[in-house]
């Protein structure tokens, strides 16, 4: 929302100076509000109080757009479909990761199971140890993909299995 306001901001203010500048090269005068800036600008000096503030506030705006654009904001929480207009809710990724790796660990077979979930795919390794690993990898498709489901997630991350037998002790 912060981003999307200052880009409405930057586009209405260049719209206006583009339209200004076309309009003195069209043989028109310059708006009232440019010629007083350029006037002001011009019997400044560059060691004037005034536009050293005005230049730490753009640097400091400036860096402050930057670290907006670097950080990742709300990437650990995976949006959930919407079912009424007015709310909206996200699941934290690491509860994601917790309710998968406990249904996981529900499937008859698995002796651990590792769960790494990641905004557009969910990573499971299980380790089994009594039952066939085709049977087990099936099982755990079948239950992961329903809890998934279950989680009601707006776009629900692909699933990928890998099992494998237990190590065995000597």
């Amino acid at each position: 929302m912060p981003a999307g306001i200052v880009a409405l901001l930057v586009f209405a203010a260049s719209g206006l100076v583009l339209y200004d500048l076309a309009s003195v090269r069209a043989g028109r005068s310059a708006m009232q509000w440019r010629k007083n800036l350029a006037d002001g600008l011009a019997s400044r000096h560059l060691d004037d109080t005034a536009v050293l503030a005005g230049a730490a506030a753009v640097t400091a705006l400036g860096l402050w757009l930057l670290l907006l654009a670097v950080t990742p904001g709300r990437r650990r929480l995976l949006p959930m479909v919407r079912t009424h207009a007015d709310v909206r809710a996200g699941l934290h990724r690491a509860a994601v990761t917790l309710v998968l790796r406990d249904r996981a660990m529900e499937v008859p077979g698995v002796q651990s199971a590792g769960v790494r979930t990641r905004r557009r795919s969910v990573r499971v390794r299980a380790v089994s140890h009594f039952r066939e690993l085709d049977e087990v990898r099936s099982d755990l498709y079948a239950a992961l993909g329903n809890g998934i489901r279950d989680l009601g997630l707006a776009s629900p991350p692909a699933l990928t299995v890998h099992v494998k037998r237990a190590s065995r002790k000597r």
